[in-house]
């Protein structure tokens, strides 16, 4: 090969400077040996440079490829990784444009994963059924395939919307190889250009091994990542195991602290100071009324008690808003609920205050079973046989002073009788009384002298209690005049007078319900002239002074006849002009006197059972049973 050419091939010079030594030599004058053989060096000279430009490229392909895998060796993010190979698709291929596309198996196709010099969303947003255009032809057959003129290919199926988007990037030649994990193809690595060229083998090639790097690094960040989420999930269970036994160890010496306190003889204010201790927050404990134990969380609506029942029916926590609520039950009625207002908190601490908080309340409640079983059996002793020996000192050791002024209280009610024991001998217990249940009907004795307003306060207590009406009438207890001859108890005198007290007690409770009054609370004193035929004190005077007494007080001070007027308007059939007729003075007269007589007995005095009740006190007095008797003298109406 001639010195020119050499120098050519030395410089890379471009292939039309290879024609520069012949034209030179036949300016020269050189002959046809001389012109022939300058031709052959030429062609020699030509192989050797496009062998040379093969070699080139081959070494770039080759180091493209080693980066390639260097890449995939300090894999980091996989979408890093797919971009610069799909870049380096486009360089070595000097395309216009690579991409690269992913199966998807939800769906059964491919979409756009990666583009290099893409110009149209569409495009990029692209999904190719399998078989549909030349990418999925590839990603159905795992063969690659290339065209030189894209819309004049006939070999796959055109759709409308791959082609449109196509056209719009402006695409014409497209060569596309399969990405493969064994025999499993998982997408296409494509390049193209936007003029019409044929794609030589060794390109194909040479993107077929960058689809492998891609293959491969697309399987590696996928075992990489299942093991990030193994280890993440184990590490999670990790916390999660070791968070347990902290909040397990943690409730349990709350629990050891709260099983201290009650063997100690701690309450539920103790147990619930233990809680807002370990937790924090503000606690409420609630009754099995829902009244307030001890605590106070603020205002509480009809949501919480359905989240404590809730809890009892699930028998959990369940939290409401920044509410805490555990609630326990024995034999389907709720005992007792616990309400924490705290943010974050631990429940099984909470669930276990409730549980020995509902120990404590059993606890109770056995002992004031008991202690209302003793106190029951003296209450009935008292009824049954009064003034036997010994029922004074077994009421001093109850705490009970049969000397002292005692109201007796009979509570009817509809069922329930043993949660109606239970609220009756709490209230004895607490009222430093007696009670006992007998049928349908419970029996207190409490110390008081207000007859009708304890029977009122037994009633409404009771009757929310059970949540259904119960019925009380009251009697006064006599106390007599106690004994203080040597060796006598003055309290002894006290024992006898209970069965009398309570069998009023009873024909008052059986009159209210009688008179349509169930669920109310009196005495004979609060029953007008029906009281009059249960009382057995027959408190006449009583009688006549609550039913007619502001007027005969009237009379009395005034000298004025409104008790007599009034006694002739009721014998006359309550007609004003034969009142005035019988009485001899003006109708006029007779009206003003009703006038006032009204306003001293008050609105509703003719209503049947009002006008009933002061008939008979007009009898009653015109007997003599009051205090002031009539007198009949000036009047001024």
């Amino acid at each position: 090969m001639s010195t020119p050419y050499l120098e050519l091939l030395a410089r890379e010079a471009s292939a039309v400077e290879f024609e520069g030594p012949i034209i030179q030599a036949r300016a020269a004058g050189a002959d046809a040996a001389t012109i022939e053989e300058l031709e052959q060096a030429k062609v020699e000279a030509l192989k050797v440079r496009d062998l040379l430009k093969r070699r080139a490229r081959r070494e770039a392909e080759l180091s493209a490829l080693y980066d390639t895998a260097g890449d995939l060796a300090a894999l980091r993010d996989l979408d890093a990784v797919l971009e610069a190979i799909v870049h380096r698709a486009r360089q070595l291929l000097a395309t216009d444009i690579a991409y690269m596309t992913l199966h998807d198996p939800e769906r059964g196709d491919t979409y756009m994963r990666v583009t290099d010099g893409s110009i149209s969303a569409k495009f990029r947003a692209l999904r190719l059924a399998m078989g549909a255009g030349l990418g999925g032809l590839v990603a159905q057959t795992a063969v690659p395939y290339s065209t030189a003129d894209y819309f004049a290919d006939a070999r796959f199926r055109h759709k409308e919307h791959i082609d449109d988007a196509v056209k719009e990037e402006g695409l014409v030649a497209i060569l596309g190889v399969p990405l493969r994990l064994g025999q499993r193809v998982i997408g296409v690595l494509m390049a193209a250009n936007r003029s019409a060229r044929p794609f030589l083998q060794e390109e194909v090639s040479l993107l077929a091994s960058l689809a492998a790097h891609a293959a491969v690094a697309i399987d590696n960040a996928r075992l990489l990542q299942e093991t990030r989420n193994a280890l993440e999930e184990l590490s999670q269970a990790h916390r999660t195991a070791r968070a347990h036994g902290e909040a397990v160890e943690r409730a349990a010496l709350a629990h050891d602290r709260m099983t201290s306190l009650v063997l100690r003889g701690g309450g539920i204010e103790d147990v619930a100071a233990v809680v807002t201790d370990v937790l924090g927050g503000s606690l409420a404990v609630l009754d099995d009324l829902s009244r307030p134990i001890t605590g106070d969380v603020g205002a509480l609506d009809a949501g919480v008690f359905e989240a404590a029942q809730a809890s009892r029916a699930l028998g959990r926590t369940v939290r409401r808003g920044d509410l805490l609520i555990a609630s326990v039950d024995v034999g389907g009625e709720p005992l007792c609920t616990l309400i924490l207002r705290s943010d974050d908190a631990d429940e099984r601490i909470l669930e276990r205050a409730a549980l020995v908080c509902a120990l404590l309340l059993l606890f109770r409640r056995s002992v004031a079973e008991a202690e209302g079983r003793v106190r029951g059996e003296l209450l009935d002793d008292l009824i049954a046989r009064p003034g036997s020996p010994g029922l004074a000192d077994r009421a001093r050791r109850l705490g009970v002073d049969l000397g002292a002024p005692h109201v007796v209280v009979v509570a009817k009610h509809a069922g329930q009788r043993e949660r109606a024991a239970f609220w009756a001998s709490s209230q004895a217990a607490v009222r430093h009384g007696l009670a006992a249940g007998r049928g349908d009907e419970v029996v207190l004795l409490l110390p008081g002298e207000h007859a009708g307003r304890i029977a009122q306060r037994v009633a409404a207590e009771l009757s929310a209690s059970l949540h259904s009406p119960a019925t009380a009438g009251a009697a006064q207890a006599p106390t007599g005049v106690p004994d203080r001859s040597p060796g006598r108890d003055p309290a002894a005198t006290g024992s006898h007078g209970v069965a009398e007290a309570y069998q009023e007690a009873r024909r008052c409770a059986e009159a209210l319900i009688a008179l349509g009054r169930a669920g109310d609370g009196a005495s004979a004193a609060e029953l007008g002239f029906v009281g009059l035929l249960v009382g057995d004190g027959r408190d006449v005077r009583g009688f006549v002074g609550r039913a007619l007494g502001a007027v005969i007080d009237y009379d009395a001070r005034r000298g004025t006849a409104l008790t007599g007027t009034l006694a002739a308007y009721f014998g006359s059939g309550g007609s004003p002009s034969r009142t005035a007729e019988a009485m001899h003075i003006h109708v006029n007269t007779v009206t003003q006197r009703l006038d006032r007589i009204a306003r001293l007995l008050g609105d509703g005095w003719q209503e049947p059972e009002r006008a009933l009740e002061i008939q008979l006190a007009l009898r009653l007095h015109r007997l003599g049973h009051t205090s002031t008797q009539e007198t009949v003298g000036p009047d001024p109406i």
